[in-house]
């Protein structure tokens, strides 16, 4: 069995790959998604490790100018998905989202060049380097004001995780009046009970001409932006991505830059302190223009080993959620709150499981001395896929399927992580 669950991993990865990048999964995502081709390059490097490096390198080729990183990227437009380029209007090397994306790929790069024997692919790997460096610094730049020291995103698609209820409050605010029509595409691929609502999509959009409006000025939109929440989610994992960046630095001889990422991490932990919420207990995210925090407990929250955040009193408060929620559903992590009144196991980052979120706290969980924690979310992600395949989320409740299939990150996922050895 063991052996067909692999073969059906790496067939998904080989089926979605278009030549040099990957898609998430046909029709529903058409094209190449940032932290979608980071995760993926893990999975590719279980038996391809110099398709697992252009997977990365092809994800930098639409690195702008300054430093940003999009989080689409159009190598073609395709009528299946909207908003498509034409929409955007974006991009300059190639076109693109106006809007970026978790920054996970210092984590994975600095992953691919402990694990690989290849002495080509190590220096390939070794010269994304500078380019994730800019990257990191357009964050720090532009959306890590010192003020909070956590990362601000700008539209809910930015964190990842679209349709949290940690943005209900912050998007409640934004003027959908001038939206005009438009036909939403992911819906002929997906049970709409399990896609954001027409409101969630109306906001998206409206953000999207906001970015236009300004023509993707970045400063502009950071300061402006009807939007603008500091989100727990890319702090934890871009606090974990400067400590990588700072041992990849050591590794392949940028030690100039060392001091330069010591700041931010000292930046950031700041902020890991500013999305700390004492009324919940946890870490969350906060609206920086109100001040308000969502005091949510999210599968984000517990990221915070993964960036080794805390003071050994907050994460004695995050233990108690854990035991908490743990005891509330049969597959682990949910992404919202199952005690929450706001939880839908089916309604996509409101309460499924995401893989790839599990896999960076089982991560952080492993790093901490967690192991019963470790090993309960890599044992129920391994049944969720053993049950229902490869499926884009799970319900917590009974591992049912949500949202797209044959989904290229949790194929991935299975062979990178908790497939192996089961």
């Amino acid at each position: 069995m063991q052996q067909g669950i692999d073969q059906a991993a790496r067939h998904i990865l080989e089926t979605n790959d278009k030549g040099g990048f990957t898609v998430p999964t046909s029709g529903l995502y058409p094209y190449q998604w940032n932290w979608d081709s980071v995760f993926v390059a893990l999975g590719f490097a279980q038996f391809d490790p110099a398709r697992a490096c252009r997977e990365i390198e092809t994800l930098f080729e639409a690195q702008w100018d300054d430093g940003f990183v999009p989080h689409i990227i159009f190598r073609r437009d395709d009528p299946d998905y909207f908003p498509g380029p034409s929409f955007w209007q974006a991009g300059a090397k190639l076109p693109s989202s106006g809007i970026t994306q978790p920054p996970v790929a210092a984590t994975a790069i600095r992953m691919l060049r402990d694990t690989t024997a290849d002495t080509a692919v190590r220096e390939r790997i070794d010269a994304l380097f500078k380019p994730v460096l800019e990257w990191h610094r357009w964050f720090m730049r532009y959306r890590v004001p010192e003020s909070c020291g956590a990362v601000v995103i700008t539209h809910p698609w930015e964190s990842g995780r679209d349709n949290s209820p940690e943005w209900d409050a912050a998007a409640a605010n934004i003027d959908v009046s001038q939206v005009g029509p438009y036909t939403r595409r992911d819906l002929a691929h997906a049970d709409a009970d399990m896609r954001p609502t027409k409101l969630d999509y109306d906001r998206y959009v409206a953000l999207v001409e906001f970015g236009r409006d300004t023509g993707w000025d970045h400063g502009a939109i950071a300061t402006g932006g009807p939007f603008r929440v500091a989100d727990v989610g890319m702090t934890m994992i871009l606090l974990r991505a400067m400590r990588d960046l700072i041992a990849l630095a050591e590794a392949t001889g940028h030690s100039d830059d060392i001091d330069e990422l010591e700041s931010y991490v000292v930046r950031l932990n700041r902020g890991v302190e500013y999305l700390w919420n004492a009324e919940s207990d946890t870490f969350c995210s906060r609206d920086t223009i109100t001040g308000a925090h969502s005091g949510f407990v999210t599968s984000a929250s517990f990221l915070y080993a993964y960036a080794d955040a805390g003071t050994p009193e907050q994460r004695a408060k995050m233990a108690a959620h854990w035991h908490r929620i743990s005891s509330r559903v049969e597959y682990m992590v949910p992404s919202h709150d199952p005690d929450d009144v706001l939880f839908d196991h089916r309604r996509y980052w409101r309460g499924p499981v995401w893989i790839v979120v599990n896999y960076m706290i089982a991560i952080g969980f492993r790093e901490q001395g967690l192991d019963d924690w470790a090993d309960r979310v890599r044992s129920d992600s391994q049944r969720m896929i053993r049950e229902h395949g490869f499926s884009e989320a799970f319900s917590p409740l009974d591992a049912g399927g949500t949202g797209g299939t044959n989904f290229s990150w949790t194929a991935a996922m299975w062979l990178a992580w908790c497939g192996q050895g089961s």
